[in-house]
């Protein structure tokens, strides 16, 4: 359970810095999902080129990877003139 509310919180930050840097509106769900989406894109990417040490439950770039991979996201969304929801 107290993953699922990290997760939350995780993507809510990762959502929030990578729409105030993409000057889009979103709302809270939808920016929820989109920092969730950005994390597991952003946890893929540093799992291939840096795996965490034994043990460890989170990678030390966890949080600047999500962002990153939330705005990712967000270029993308832009790019292929998809439907943003807003709020």
């Amino acid at each position: 359970m107290l993953h699922l509310i990290w997760y939350i919180i995780v993507g809510l930050i990762a959502g929030v810095a990578a729409k105030m840097v993409m000057h889009m509106h979103l709302t809270l769900m939808w920016t929820i999902i989109l920092g969730i989406v950005g994390s597991i894109i952003g946890g893929l990417v540093t799992h291939i080129f840096s795996s965490p040490k034994e043990g460890a439950q989170y990678h030390p770039a966890g949080l600047i990877v999500s962002i990153l991979g939330a705005l990712l996201v967000l270029f993308l969304w832009h790019k292929l003139k998809l439907h943003i929801p807003t709020g």
